[in-house]
Protein backbone atom coordinates (compact mmCIF):
# COMPACT_ATOMS: atom_id res chain seq x y z
CA UNK A 1 0.00 0.00 0.00
CA UNK A 2 1.76 3.23 -1.07
CA UNK A 3 1.98 5.79 1.67
CA UNK A 4 2.21 9.47 1.95
CA UNK A 5 1.83 13.14 4.31
CA UNK A 6 0.26 15.50 3.72
CA UNK A 7 2.14 18.69 4.78
CA UNK A 8 -0.17 22.16 5.24
CA UNK A 9 -0.68 24.61 8.35
CA UNK A 10 -3.76 25.65 7.72
CA UNK A 11 -6.16 22.70 8.71
CA UNK A 12 -9.19 23.27 6.95
CA UNK A 13 -7.44 23.15 3.58
CA UNK A 14 -5.35 19.76 4.81
CA UNK A 15 -8.51 18.13 5.70
CA UNK A 16 -9.69 19.30 2.49
CA UNK A 17 -6.83 17.38 0.35
CA UNK A 18 -7.16 14.57 2.54
CA UNK A 19 -10.45 14.21 0.98
CA UNK A 20 -9.78 14.86 -2.45
CA UNK A 21 -7.48 12.14 -1.92
CA UNK A 22 -9.64 9.65 -0.61
CA UNK A 23 -11.84 9.61 -3.45
CA UNK A 24 -9.02 9.93 -5.83
CA UNK A 25 -6.29 6.73 -4.59
CA UNK A 26 -8.32 5.08 -2.17
CA UNK A 27 -5.75 2.67 -1.55
CA UNK A 28 -3.15 5.99 -0.21
CA UNK A 29 -2.39 5.70 2.99
CA UNK A 30 -1.80 8.94 5.15
CA UNK A 31 0.40 8.39 7.73
CA UNK A 32 1.00 11.98 8.84
CA UNK A 33 -0.17 14.91 8.61
CA UNK A 34 1.79 18.17 9.52
CA UNK A 35 2.10 21.82 10.28
CA UNK A 36 5.24 22.83 9.69
CA UNK A 37 7.95 22.13 7.58
CA UNK A 38 10.40 20.89 10.74
CA UNK A 39 7.35 18.43 11.74
CA UNK A 40 7.46 17.65 7.68
CA UNK A 41 10.97 16.48 7.02
CA UNK A 42 11.15 14.31 10.31
CA UNK A 43 7.57 12.94 9.22
CA UNK A 44 9.76 12.54 5.66
CA UNK A 45 12.43 10.97 7.47
CA UNK A 46 10.73 8.79 9.83
CA UNK A 47 8.00 7.58 7.71
CA UNK A 48 9.53 7.09 4.49
CA UNK A 49 6.42 7.64 2.37
CA UNK A 50 6.00 6.93 -1.31
CA UNK A 51 4.58 10.37 -1.70
CA UNK A 52 4.77 14.31 -0.32
CA UNK A 53 2.50 16.83 -0.45
CA UNK A 54 4.62 20.04 0.56
CA UNK A 55 2.45 23.40 1.08
CA UNK A 56 5.14 25.69 -0.60
CA UNK A 57 4.66 28.94 2.53
CA UNK A 58 4.97 26.69 6.07
CA UNK A 59 5.74 28.20 9.39
CA UNK A 60 9.60 27.31 9.76
CA UNK A 61 11.05 25.38 6.69
CA UNK A 62 9.34 25.99 3.58
CA UNK A 63 8.49 23.35 1.75
CA UNK A 64 11.16 24.26 -1.39
CA UNK A 65 13.70 23.20 1.85
CA UNK A 66 11.68 20.19 2.95
CA UNK A 67 11.78 18.69 -0.74
CA UNK A 68 15.27 19.59 -0.50
CA UNK A 69 16.21 18.09 2.18
CA UNK A 70 14.08 15.35 1.49
CA UNK A 71 16.38 14.37 -1.47
CA UNK A 72 18.99 13.19 1.07
CA UNK A 73 16.91 11.98 4.36
CA UNK A 74 14.34 9.78 1.53
CA UNK A 75 15.57 9.83 -1.68
CA UNK A 76 12.48 7.31 -2.97
CA UNK A 77 10.08 10.71 -1.74
CA UNK A 78 8.05 11.98 -4.57
CA UNK A 79 7.16 15.60 -4.04
CA UNK A 80 4.00 17.39 -5.40
CA UNK A 81 3.85 21.36 -3.92
CA UNK A 82 0.52 22.55 -3.18
CA UNK A 83 0.74 26.15 -3.59
CA UNK A 84 -2.03 29.72 -3.76
CA UNK A 85 0.96 31.26 -6.18
CA UNK A 86 1.04 30.80 -9.76
CA UNK A 87 3.03 33.49 -10.54
CA UNK A 88 6.43 32.39 -9.86
CA UNK A 89 6.49 29.49 -9.44
CA UNK A 90 4.04 27.14 -12.12
CA UNK A 91 6.48 27.62 -15.06
CA UNK A 92 9.78 26.45 -13.07
CA UNK A 93 7.75 23.21 -11.69
CA UNK A 94 6.66 22.42 -15.30
CA UNK A 95 10.12 21.76 -16.07
CA UNK A 96 8.85 18.05 -15.21
CA UNK A 97 11.01 17.35 -11.95
CA UNK A 98 7.99 17.93 -9.77
CA UNK A 99 4.71 18.08 -9.82
CA UNK A 100 2.26 20.77 -8.40
CA UNK A 101 -1.27 21.75 -7.20
CA UNK A 102 -2.91 24.93 -6.60
CA UNK A 103 -5.14 25.66 -3.83
CA UNK A 104 -8.30 25.12 -3.95
CA UNK A 105 -7.21 21.56 -5.07
CA UNK A 106 -9.61 20.62 -7.65
CA UNK A 107 -10.36 17.00 -7.89
CA UNK A 108 -10.20 16.62 -11.85
CA UNK A 109 -6.76 18.06 -11.71
CA UNK A 110 -5.74 15.77 -8.73
CA UNK A 111 -6.55 13.18 -11.03
CA UNK A 112 -3.99 14.07 -13.52
CA UNK A 113 -1.19 14.11 -10.72
CA UNK A 114 -2.44 11.17 -8.78
CA UNK A 115 -2.00 9.33 -12.88
CA UNK A 116 1.67 11.03 -12.70
CA UNK A 117 2.73 10.11 -9.22
CA UNK A 118 1.77 6.28 -10.38
CA UNK A 119 3.51 6.36 -13.53
CA UNK A 120 6.72 7.66 -11.36
CA UNK A 121 6.32 5.22 -8.44
CA UNK A 122 6.63 2.32 -11.13
CA UNK A 123 9.82 4.01 -12.62
CA UNK A 124 12.98 4.74 -10.69
CA UNK A 125 11.60 6.73 -7.71
CA UNK A 126 15.39 7.70 -6.05
CA UNK A 127 16.23 8.42 -9.51
CA UNK A 128 13.30 10.87 -9.87
CA UNK A 129 13.71 12.29 -6.27
CA UNK A 130 17.45 13.29 -6.64
CA UNK A 131 16.42 15.67 -9.31
CA UNK A 132 13.95 17.22 -7.22
CA UNK A 133 15.92 17.64 -4.69
CA UNK A 134 17.92 19.72 -7.35
CA UNK A 135 15.27 21.43 -8.35
CA UNK A 136 14.15 22.49 -4.98
CA UNK A 137 17.44 23.96 -3.71
CA UNK A 138 17.28 25.89 -7.43
CA UNK A 139 13.95 27.62 -6.71
CA UNK A 140 15.03 28.43 -3.18
CA UNK A 141 17.45 30.50 -4.41
CA UNK A 142 16.14 32.10 -7.27
CA UNK A 143 12.49 32.39 -5.54
CA UNK A 144 12.68 32.09 -1.66
CA UNK A 145 11.87 35.31 0.26
CA UNK A 146 11.97 36.06 3.99
CA UNK A 147 8.50 37.38 6.20
CA UNK A 148 7.35 40.71 4.73
CA UNK A 149 7.80 41.96 8.39
CA UNK A 150 9.76 39.42 10.76
CA UNK A 151 9.99 39.65 14.34
CA UNK A 152 12.25 42.56 15.97
CA UNK A 153 11.22 42.46 19.79
CA UNK A 154 9.99 39.75 22.51
CA UNK A 155 8.58 40.81 25.81
CA UNK A 156 9.11 37.93 28.27
CA UNK A 157 7.78 38.65 32.08
CA UNK A 158 10.26 39.18 34.65
CA UNK A 159 9.10 38.99 37.92
CA UNK A 160 6.73 42.72 38.21
CA UNK A 161 8.64 43.91 35.15
CA UNK A 162 8.56 43.14 31.22
CA UNK A 163 11.85 42.18 29.49
CA UNK A 164 12.11 43.43 26.34
CA UNK A 165 14.17 41.04 23.99
CA UNK A 166 15.64 41.92 20.68
CA UNK A 167 15.17 39.21 18.49
CA UNK A 168 18.80 39.65 17.14
CA UNK A 169 20.21 38.55 20.63
CA UNK A 170 18.32 35.49 21.32
CA UNK A 171 20.92 32.40 20.38
CA UNK A 172 18.37 30.31 19.87
CA UNK A 173 14.29 29.28 21.05
CA UNK A 174 13.40 25.97 22.60
CA UNK A 175 10.13 24.36 22.98
CA UNK A 176 9.02 24.06 26.99
CA UNK A 177 5.68 22.70 26.46
CA UNK A 178 2.93 25.97 25.92
CA UNK A 179 6.23 27.93 26.84
CA UNK A 180 9.23 28.74 24.58
CA UNK A 181 12.64 29.45 26.35
CA UNK A 182 14.50 31.67 24.57
CA UNK A 183 18.51 31.71 25.57
CA UNK A 184 20.33 34.49 25.35
CA UNK A 185 24.07 35.57 26.62
CA UNK A 186 22.77 37.51 29.36
CA UNK A 187 20.66 34.83 30.35
CA UNK A 188 17.26 32.59 29.79
CA UNK A 189 13.63 33.81 29.77
CA UNK A 190 10.59 32.26 28.84
CA UNK A 191 7.72 33.39 26.87
CA UNK A 192 3.77 32.18 26.81
CA UNK A 193 4.01 31.54 22.96
CA UNK A 194 4.51 28.05 21.50
CA UNK A 195 7.29 27.81 19.42
CA UNK A 196 5.06 27.16 16.32
CA UNK A 197 3.74 30.51 16.40
CA UNK A 198 7.65 31.92 16.54
CA UNK A 199 8.06 30.22 13.37
CA UNK A 200 5.56 32.10 11.12
CA UNK A 201 7.09 35.48 12.46
CA UNK A 202 10.87 35.02 12.46
CA UNK A 203 13.72 35.94 9.69
CA UNK A 204 14.01 32.47 7.91
CA UNK A 205 17.51 33.85 6.80
CA UNK A 206 18.72 34.13 10.18
CA UNK A 207 16.39 31.66 12.35
CA UNK A 208 16.64 28.32 11.29
CA UNK A 209 14.95 25.18 12.71
CA UNK A 210 17.25 22.15 13.52
CA UNK A 211 14.94 20.16 15.73
CA UNK A 212 11.14 20.25 15.45
CA UNK A 213 11.76 22.02 19.21
CA UNK A 214 14.65 23.62 18.60
CA UNK A 215 15.06 26.87 16.30
CA UNK A 216 19.13 28.56 16.14
CA UNK A 217 20.49 32.14 15.16
CA UNK A 218 22.86 31.24 12.85
CA UNK A 219 24.67 34.52 13.75
CA UNK A 220 24.89 32.70 17.07
CA UNK A 221 26.91 29.72 15.77
CA UNK A 222 30.35 28.94 15.98
CA UNK A 223 30.50 25.76 14.24
CA UNK A 224 28.71 22.80 12.82
CA UNK A 225 29.97 18.87 13.70
CA UNK A 226 28.37 15.82 12.64
CA UNK A 227 29.04 12.31 13.88
CA UNK A 228 29.15 8.72 11.97
CA UNK A 229 25.23 8.53 12.79
CA UNK A 230 24.40 11.64 10.94
CA UNK A 231 23.79 13.68 13.35
CA UNK A 232 24.76 17.12 14.32
CA UNK A 233 26.09 19.17 17.34
CA UNK A 234 26.32 22.87 17.14
CA UNK A 235 28.91 25.25 18.86
CA UNK A 236 27.20 28.48 20.10
CA UNK A 237 28.76 31.78 20.65
CA UNK A 238 28.04 33.09 24.17
CA UNK A 239 27.08 30.13 25.25
CA UNK A 240 28.80 27.18 27.00
CA UNK A 241 25.71 24.36 25.67
CA UNK A 242 25.36 22.67 22.93
CA UNK A 243 22.47 21.67 20.58
CA UNK A 244 21.74 18.59 18.60
CA UNK A 245 20.56 18.98 15.11
CA UNK A 246 17.88 16.29 14.03
CA UNK A 247 19.50 14.04 10.97
CA UNK A 248 17.13 15.28 8.41
CA UNK A 249 18.03 19.02 9.53
CA UNK A 250 21.42 18.28 8.37
CA UNK A 251 20.45 18.47 4.96
CA UNK A 252 19.15 21.95 5.21
CA UNK A 253 23.29 22.63 6.49
CA UNK A 254 24.69 21.10 3.81
CA UNK A 255 22.55 23.09 1.07
CA UNK A 256 23.25 26.54 2.85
Amino acid sequence: MPKCIVAEDEKLLATALQRELAAAWPELEVVAVCEDGGEALEAIATHRPDVAFLDIRMPGLTGMEVAAAAADASPATLVVFVTAYDQYAVDAFERGAVDYLLKPVVGQRLAQTVARLRSRLADDAERHARRTGDVARDLIARFEEPAAEPLTWITAGAGKATRLILVDDVIYFRADNKYTLLATAEGDALVSRPIRDLLRQLDSRTFRQIHRSTIVNLRQVASVERDDSGKGCLRLRGRPETLSVSQPFMAIFRAM
